[in-house]
């Protein structure tokens, strides 16, 4: 199956270079690009894209706000694109409320093509594109931000706790590795499933939870204390 790409950058030039990469794929294809927020939130809803790899900072409205509206605003009963949200610099603020709002990933622009295609096809397959060993640095900054630092983003609930009620104890398990940043392969070993497994109880518990991907179980896990500071 073809993943159908949308391209939202405001550099001509960037969009050139993306769809020069991901056109080169044979399972990957850009179907449309846009300048800037506005245009995402347009041609998403009109091209319907399987997946968004969308700038994070573009005049007017932002990739965060875009994020936000595209997500929050899908007019169809399928589920809408998913975000990989493009960043010049490493744990940026504005790549953390773009997780926060839903995207499922990040890369840094600079990120070798292999990679950029890798990434596509990760959130396509509805896994997040965090490494391990970036998860927790992102998480721990992110924790520390004040909420509502980008307009339009949703602040976090103050207290979680509750909402763990519907985890059973297996999922709640699955739930810390998750923020500990361990991937669907480590957790099956950890634990002693399978993948399959995994992937479902990871599904379920994005559910129970009301969330758009394992990014933000993370931070959940982390802003109701199953996770102390500074691990």
């Amino acid at each position: 199956m073809t993943i159908r790409v949308l391209l939202a950058d405001d550099q001509e030039m960037v969009r050139a270079a993306l769809r020069a990469v991901i056109d080169r794929r044979e399972d990957l294809c850009v179907v449309g690009e846009a300048a800037d927020g506005d245009q995402a939130v347009d041609a998403a809803s009109r091209l319907r894209p399987d997946v968004v790899v969308m700038d994070v900072r573009m005049p007017g409205t932002t990739g965060v706000e875009a994020t936000r509206r595209i997500l929050t605003e899908w007019p169809y009963e399928d589920a809408p694109p998913r975000i990989l949200v493009l960043t010049t610099f490493d744990l940026d603020e504005y790549v953390h409320a773009a997780l926060r709002a839903g995207a499922s990933g990040f890369l840094l622009k600079n990120s070798p093509p292999d990679q950029l295609a890798h990434a596509i096809r990760v959130v396509a397959g509805g896994e997040a594109m965090l490494a391990p060993s970036v998860t927790h640095r992102l998480i721990s900054a992110f924790t520390a931000l004040p909420t509502g630092l980008v307009p339009g983003t949703p602040a976090p609930a103050p207290d979680h706790r509750g909402r763990l009620d519907a985890l059973t104890e297996r999922e709640r398990e699955v739930l810390i590795l998750i923020a500990r940043g361990l991937s669907n392969a480590q957790i099956a070993d950890a634990l002693g499933l399978t993948q399959a497994n995994v992937k479902s109880r990871v599904n379920r518990i994005l559910t129970r939870l009301g969330l758009e991907n394992r990014v933000q179980a993370a931070i959940l896990a982390r802003e109701a204390g199953l996770i102390p500071p500074g691990r």
